[in-house]
């Protein structure tokens, strides 16, 4: 990580400095789309959204990538454990709990939203398929909504944190019901199927069809009117969540702006890819990528020369 980003957020002891510039590393490898938008963001807040991300993805990885001969249950429960106790004080041996502790106590975070974040992945272990959008709902909440709830406090409001808590849940949920649609293939071989059955059967759709399709790779006009009515119903997420963009500090405008425009054009990619992608995992090119980050940059660098010191943290 570089030091010019620790020095401006007050993060001096080493074993700490090293704790945050492990959960940059894993940012970066992993989350290119979330890094990228965080390039945006004042220097002193991004140690904090490293930490936030590289938390998720831990849990993530003992979820869907256990190692060989593990229990990812008692993983999952081990994790939990080590993260309330150093959030309690004890003092932490794995540099990403260390960092991620850190950042909750600076902003004050909730710590039920953790909680509710390792419900729901106590929830992909058992749960491999949702009836409704409504069933859906209490899984994306924790997997989803609390990760924009969690970042609230780092990007700052420009109204009481309360007004901006929807819009800010609503842009979690949009990436995430993104992620269901560009991962349903893998999904499907993990066993399961998030895209709700109630709502596949209105096109005639269900897993049988699903893993028919992707098995013998063969496009199916109905699994594609399915993807079309997700996508659809995607894009209305976003709208909600783009309303909120105007309530944040502005100089953290052109970090979520970014990841928003990148995000839902995975939504564009599967239009274009005819929404045959049981088989194929649709992603941004880098001049699309770079091109948007490019313009938000300019932005970004415009938004932290006029930033108001009174403006609410």
């Amino acid at each position: 990580m570089s030091t010019s980003e620790l020095d401006a957020a007050g993060i001096s002891e080493p074993a700490m400095r090293a704790a945050y510039t492990e959960s940059r590393r894993i940012n970066a490898h992993h989350g290119r789309t979330f890094f990228l938008a965080t390039r945006l963001l004042p220097p002193r807040v991004r140690p904090a959204a490293h930490a936030l991300y590289g938390f998720a993805r831990a849990a993530d990885e003992v979820v869907d990538n256990p190692a060989p001969g593990s229990d990812p249950s008692a993983a999952l429960k081990t994790l939990a454990e080590s993260l309330y106790a150093v959030l309690d004080g004890e003092a932490p041996v794995d540099p990403v709990l260390a960092a991620v502790a850190d950042t909750a106590r600076r902003y004050d975070i909730d710590r039920g939203l953790f909680g509710a974040f390792l419900h729901s992945m106590r929830m992909d272990l058992h749960v491999t398929e949702y009836a409704t959008y409504a069933d859906l709902g209490e899984y994306v909440y924790g997997s989803a909504c609390v990760i924009g709830l969690q970042m609230l406090p780092i990007l700052g409001t420009v109204v009481p944190r309360e007004e901006a808590a929807p819009s800010a849940a609503a842009l979690g949920e949009a990436f995430q019901l993104t992620n269901f649609l560009r991962d349903v293939g893998e999904d499907l071989d993990r066993g399961r199927v998030y895209l709700p059955a109630e709502e596949l059967a209105v096109y005639g759709v269900d897993r049988e069809l699903l893993s028919w399709s992707r098995l013998r790779d063969t496009p199916d006009p109905r699994i594609r009117r399915a993807l079309a009515g997700a996508v659809s119903r995607n894009r209305a997420v976003y709208r909600r969540a783009a309303v909120g963009i105007p309530l944040l500090r502005r100089e953290s405008q052109p970090c979520v702006h970014t990841a928003l425009t990148l995000y839902e054009a995975i939504l564009d990619e599967i239009v274009d890819a005819g929404y045959d992608i049981l088989n194929r995992r649709v992603s941004i090119g880098n001049g699309r990528r770079l091109a948007v980050a490019a313009r938000s940059w300019c932005s970004s660098t415009w938004q932290r020369q006029r930033v108001a010191p009174s403006l609410r943290t």
